[in-house]
């Protein structure tokens, strides 16, 4: 398909992240609606008279999703966290056949964030101890966020180690001294919070923090919105938020 609007369909459209996208799509004049797609609803029903598909259901679903995605040619986004390794393998391989933005966040404000995390942890290097500290509403289901997790990548990375190798999840007891390459990770739930995240970076006599506060929904909806726009134009291919933003280093 080639016209001048992008035809979206959208998987998960009654939950909270499927009810921004629907309100800011209709306002959109450079988008076409042609589908929400829920449970008990049928992908196939939609998916060739579309562009490109935004995912905020469920883990679970992903991996399917970017097959039949694949299969029928179409652009995806997958705004959905908590994915195991293998849903993620099966998700990074489809990326061969069509482009795919795979994110754990999609405002713009965060994937700021991410960059400037980057250049401070290359900057202040491993005498600054590192801690990520998030919160959102009592009712998200994975811990830690997937853009905690992700930041607490970016760090681990600068590092010259890994997310699995480096992060250390809350404390307890008689742990000892704090290790130096340890990057501490903390999740905090309760109420309605849509979601913060911190990264600290703490030496002798000063210490940095980077905090985002997310208020409203519809930051992340607009920013999976201007992802569909951007990603169907582009080669298959893993994208990110950093790519449609253009904050590649």
């Amino acid at each position: 398909m080639s016209t001048d609007k992008t035809r979206i369909v959208i998987v998960g459209s009654r939950g909270r992240m499927g009810e921004a996208l629907l309100r800011l799509a209709g306002q959109d004049p450079k988008l076409e609606l042609v589908g929400g797609i829920n449970k008990g609803d049928n992908v196939l029903d939609v998916i060739d008279r579309c562009d490109a598909l935004i995912e905020f259901a469920h883990h679970s679903l992903s991996a399917d999703l970017a097959k039949t995605a694949a299969d029928h040619g179409k652009a995806l986004v997958v705004g959905t966290t908590g994915h195991t390794d293998e849903e993620r393998k099966t998700v990074h391989a489809e990326a061969k056949r069509i482009p795919i933005v795979f994110a754990p966040n999609y405002s713009i404000g965060v994937n700021l964030l991410f960059y400037l995390t980057q250049i401070a942890a290359e900057t202040l290097g491993e005498n600054y101890d590192q801690e990520v500290v998030e919160m959102h509403h009592r009712l998200k289901i994975d811990s830690p966020s997937g853009t905690a997790r992700r930041l607490a990548e970016i760090l681990a990375k600068a590092d010259g180690g890994t997310y699995e190798e480096l992060t250390k999840h809350g404390r307890h007891g008689d742990v000892g001294a704090r290790p130096k390459r340890e990057i501490g990770m903390h999740a905090l739930r309760g109420g309605d919070v849509v979601g913060d995240h911190t990264v600290h970076f703490a030496n002798i006599g000063e210490r940095i923090e980077l905090t985002h506060r997310a208020s409203s929904r519809d930051t992340f909806a607009s920013g999976a919105l201007r992802a569909a726009q951007w990603v169907r134009t582009q080669k298959p291919g893993l994208y990110t938020m950093q790519d449609v933003l253009g904050f590649k280093r």
